[in-house]
């Protein structure tokens, strides 16, 4: 296998990293939420019903920007239902994912788990424009936001919530390009009705930030133009436009699949050129970024397959949806990903990772039993601590390897992020199936003399799991024989392998 190679230099960046980059999503889907985050009768359960065990999880895995509650949940959901006493809470039919909404959990919970995680869990609000529109939009920020001395601060105060819940960054809908969308609408549509919520939630508060959306997926048939007619309508009311997508391997393509990052920075570059070209024709100095604000390795084929085995009259209560194990071959892919997003710091400035617990999550859970880490849980860890700062210039020379889907490919995917005492942390994953990969790093105006950690994942079982049986099949484990000489790192990446290697 011949060395890949690249160039670190602290003259040739990327830009900052934004903290948002490492977000979530908590969407009341399958057990997201109950039995996940929430369950009363847990051994672990704090007085307002939330798992201790999965919090101490979820501040483990550097959670920041949580994004909230949905997703096509979303796109039927009530505030008001969400909101007073539990046991007046209305039950809801929840048409996106054929359930029963018992509300149990809403909106102070949310706010409630977040203060719990810690100061970096900022909220993520998403608004239904599904079935509403701007007045419940409006309602719904009052209520979480204003002070008090109106109607709604004071029903929120009288809820027990004297605080205000201090949401800045919102979501203008869901998925709204999509079908499969409570009420999904045409660009033209969507635009129209974003365009008129985002200028009256400005009214009420000038300092909000707000998404629009943005396509499904690069493979939506409306993709681009959508893009192009929703910022023609929102370009100088909103302050980013969202991506979604998701891999798996299709038609049990491998090589393929390792290689999904390469459409995800395509995807990223074409919203980018999209949106910058809409800021050109306005004549705008305005810059729109990035909100990644749905992202994974998801085996969507399955869910699909099951979706049309639902009984029509069957709405069950937190049923297990989406609940992926996944392996370390998912967990190679995965860490690509958050390289990614790395490697697009300067436009992505918010990501969330779809999602938190036990739906298509790194976390994983039993009801009244333990919670877990699958094996994704570990990059996006990693790539939390130590993705701080600003990432450098990564332009690889790499061996290459064929794929069906994207040609040729580099074996060598990798970014790296210099922190601000110096530091510097390279992240790399090895695509190839079969064989070592040698890395040479050149380091030039960089003070570093020593290796602190290269710590890798990878496993001789590209299979191998973490369940509920074997919690701790996979770790990561330290890589051999890597050093740092003359101004060079030398390292060896085992096959199929997602690396953290440290600088100091």
């Amino acid at each position: 296998m011949h060395t890949a190679r690249f160039t670190l230099d602290p003259a040739f960046t990327v830009g900052e990293v934004n903290p948002r980059l490492f977000g979530s999503f908590v969407e009341h889907l399958g057990r997201c939420v109950y039995t996940g985050i929430f369950e009363p009768d847990h051994p672990t359960a704090d007085d307002k019903g939330l798992r201790r065990d999965v919090l101490d999880l979820v501040r483990e895995l550097g959670v920041t920007a949580v994004r909230y509650p949905g997703g096509n949940f979303v796109s039927g959901y009530k505030w008001e239902d969400s909101v007073g006493p539990a046991e007046d809470r209305p039950r809801r039919l929840d048409l996106a994912w054929h359930s029963t909404e018992t509300n149990r959990f809403g909106l102070s919970e949310y706010i409630d788990f977040l203060r719990k995680i810690g100061p970096q869990a900022e909220p993520m609000m998403a608004i239904n424009l599904g079935t509403r529109g701007v007045a419940e939009a409006l309602e719904l920020q009052e209520y979480a936001n204003h002070t008090e001395g109106t109607a709604l601060s004071d029903l929120r105060v009288s809820h027990g919530d004297k605080d205000p819940f201090g949401i800045r960054l919102w979501c203008l809908g869901n998925e709204m390009d999509g079908p499969w969308q409570t009420g999904h609408k045409t660009a033209e549509e969507y635009g129209r009705v974003a365009a008129e919520t985002a200028r009256a939630m400005r009214q009420l508060d000038p300092g909000v930030e707000l998404v629009a959306c943005g396509s499904s997926s690069q493979s939506m048939p409306t993709f681009a133009q959508w893009e192009a007619t929703v910022l023609e309508e929102t370009y100088d009311l909103v302050d980013y436009i969202s991506l979604h997508a998701y891999y798996w391997p299709e038609d049990g393509d491998v090589d393929s699949f390792l290689a999904s990052a390469v459409d995800m920075e395509s995807f990223i570059d074409n919203v980018v050129a999209t949106a910058d070209h809409v800021g050109a024709r306005l004549k705008s100095k305005k810059r729109i970024n990035l909100s990644f604000d749905e992202w994974n390795v998801w085996y969507l084929p399955e869910w699909e397959a099951r979706a049309k085995t639902f009984e029509q009259d069957d709405w069950p209560e937190a049923p297990r949806l989406l609940e992926d194990n996944y392996s370390v071959t998912d967990a190679v892919v995965f860490g690509s990903l958050l390289i990614a997003l790395l490697r697009h710091a300067d436009r992505v400035t918010v990501a969330c990772l779809a999602q938190l617990v036990n739906v298509i999550a790194p976390i994983m859970t039993e009801p009244g039993g333990p919670a877990w880490r699958q094996t994704t849980f570990f990059p996006f860890a990693q790539a939390s601590r130590y993705g701080r700062g600003q990432v450098l210039d990564v332009r690889v020379d790499s061996p290459t390897y064929e794929t069906k889907k994207y040609g040729e490919t580099d074996l060598l995917h990798a970014t790296a992020v210099r922190a601000e005492d110096g530091t510097v942390t390279v992240f790399a994953v090895n695509r190839s199936r079969t064989d070592a990969l040698p890395l040479d790093v050149a380091l030039n105006g960089l003070d570093l003399t020593r290796v602190v950690e290269h710590s890798v994942l990878a496993d001789a079982d590209p299979d191998a799991r973490n369940t509920l049986d074997d919690p701790e099949r996979v770790a990561p484990h330290p890589g051999d024989g890597t050093a740092l000489r003359d101004g060079t790192l030398s390292a060896v990446l085992e096959p199929l392998s997602w690396n953290v290697i440290r600088l100091a």
